[in-house]
């Protein structure tokens, strides 16, 4: 026995068991992060290589280093698919370190990587994707919802739009969990606020021709039809509407979810006078203006609440890695929550213990081409709608995190 305890001293690594091994292999080397982001598909103008690029932005402007250990960004293309979301995740998890995802888009990938983080204890945090579940049953202990969500969208769109009389609806909506929450979501606001929803049609992902889904929301006779997609989807079915003549036929369109992206690819002319809900716009004060100007130096493009919130994310991410010292998911995780965010995209945004982190939403408004003094001078803010209004109260959370009564 003695000769045994001499060589595990010895060769301490050798004889170390499994979990110990891990957990020092955690500690040492380069700090990896990941970026999951759809890099073509409909997503890819608003997250995609601008989501990777606000990240690596984030580390560069850190220092490059975190407690002596050099910081690499690993990135992939998920296609907005559950299986390859998966598959990745597990190889960078299992074979290549990697302490902590910044998802980009696509709901149901962030609720399987929110799952697999669970799993494999480390920090995912969706940037870009909408759902509630993030925060809600999906919810786990390292898991941070970070820009938006649908209960947010639908309460500053959807709340403005039916106080100003549009009060019957009729929904066009992305066929998978986030376009079925951004409905749910809204038609509860629509509800509460006294109108009705008249009905829905359900149009699968990446679809282009959306002439039948508005063909039966004109007949529907609805004021109002709700734009449940986002992305390419959205400024398709935007463009057409616009070409079947909806809005000079009285109804108008309620866009739930936009990013600049899609104003810049739908054009003034087109996109003048929508309406809707961003958590982040170039635009709106000096910090905003001084980090969208060199994110626009590397991408020529100013960018979307998701980029700039990829970026902030990973700089509150990696103030948590060196306040505690240490990569280990559960600490920094407690430090992001005790720790509010103040910076360029947020003032005193706070993490809730359901990993919803909450902060200012924004209505904005289209401008004219009349209106525009620049290329990228899209929009203006009609007024801040604060965090505690914005999102869901935590009392009616149904994450398993959140402590009752």
């Amino acid at each position: 026995m003695k000769f045994g305890k001499i060589a595990c001293l010895a060769t301490a690594l050798a004889c170390m068991p499994a979990s110990g091994l891990m957990a020092q292999e955690a500690g040492q080397g380069p700090l990896k992060i990941g970026a999951m982001v759809d890099m073509s598909g409909v997503y890819s103008r608003h997250g995609g290589p601008g989501v990777v690029e606000a990240v690596k932005m984030a580390v560069e402007d850190f220092g490059g280093k975190v407690n002596g250990r050099p910081i690499e960004v690993v990135s992939a293309d998920y296609q907005n698919k559950v299986d390859v979301t998966s598959g990745i995740a597990r190889r960078w998890f299992d074979s290549e370190n990697v302490r902590m995802v910044v998802e980009s888009t696509d709901s149901a990938s962030a609720l399987a990587l929110f799952r697999l983080g669970d799993e494999k204890k480390r920090i995912i945090i969706g940037a870009g994707s909408a759902t509630t579940a993030l925060s809600n049953d999906g919810c786990m202990p390292y898991g941070i919802h970070y820009v938006y969500d649908t209960y947010a969208l639908a309460t500053g769109t959807g709340t403005a739009i039916v106080q100003e009389g549009g009060k019957n609806w009729y929904f066009i909506t992305a066929d998978y969990a986030f376009g079925h929450a951004l409905e749910a979501d809204t038609s509860r606001v629509v509800l509460a606020d006294g109108g009705k929803v008249l009905g829905n049609v359900r149009v699968p992902l990446s679809s282009v021709d959306f002439s039948s889904y508005l063909l039966q929301a004109q007949s529907s006779g609805a004021q109002v039809i709700g734009l449940a997609n986002a992305g390419t989807d959205f400024v398709n079915s935007v463009k057409q509407a616009s070409e079947f003549g909806i809005t000079e036929g009285g109804q108008s369109l309620a866009a739930m979810l936009v990013f600049i992206n899609d104003v810049k690819a739908l054009g003034l002319p087109v996109a003048q006078g929508l309406k809707f809900t961003t958590g982040f716009y170039w635009d709106r004060d000096d910090e905003s203006r001084a980090f969208s100007s060199k994110y626009h130096a590397r991408m020529k493009a100013e960018p979307s609440m998701v980029q700039a919130g990829a970026y902030s994310a990973t700089m509150h991410y990696l103030k948590g890695v060196a306040a505690t010292g240490t990569d280990d998911a559960g600490k920094v995780t407690e430090w992001m929550k005790a720790n509010p965010v103040n910076d360029f995209f947020a003032k005193n945004g706070v993490i809730r213990p359901d990993g919803r982190m909450v902060h200012d939403m924004y209505l904005v408004e289209v401008k004219t081409p009349d209106e525009s003094t620049g290329e990228w001078d899209l929009m203006k803010v009609l007024r801040t709608i604060p965090g505690d209004q914005a999102f869901r109260p935590l009392d009616q959370s149904t994450c398993r995190l959140v402590k009752k009564g």
